[in-house]
């Protein structure tokens, strides 16, 4: 059987309160698990004790028996010591999305133009005044 340790959320609507607990893969996320292993109150100071409690003896027993920590589980038991978790790196997660892409694309492509227009006027008025001069001097 396949198991995980998991948050179940419980608490009213906008007060949430999970407990930690190892399930079935299977069983929904609130429903029946196996045992449960500690608590998480997000509403609390970070620094408060109470915010995270933790059997770490019931952990590490069923991280031996081959039960997978959801990421944010596995983030408390590396806080406590328990297993290593790897630092993430999503390098596309600060990339806008495609539509704004093309927006910024557009714009640039404007800028371009427009910065082009700007100089075209320029360097025909020098050829203009040369030509002048070169009739003035004839």
């Amino acid at each position: 059987m396949a198991t995980k340790i998991r948050l179940a959320r419980g608490g009213t609507k906008k007060r949430p309160f999970y407990r930690i607990v190892v399930a079935d893969v299977r069983s929904p996320r609130d429903g029946r698990f196996i045992e449960k292993i500690g608590t998480f109150n997000p509403l609390l100071p970070k620094d408060h004790a109470e915010r995270l409690k933790l059997d770490t003896e019931r952990a590490q027993h069923w991280l031996g028996q081959g039960a997978k920590p959801t990421d944010r589980v596995a983030r408390f038991l590396d806080a406590a010591g328990l297993i290593k978790r790897e630092a993430r790196n999503n390098p596309n997660k600060g990339k806008p999305g495609q539509k704004a892409q093309e927006r910024l694309e557009a714009e640039r492509l404007k800028a371009e133009e427009a910065k082009a227009a700007a100089e075209a006027p320029a360097e025909e008025a020098p050829a203009e005044e040369a030509a002048a001069e070169e009739s003035a001097e004839a």
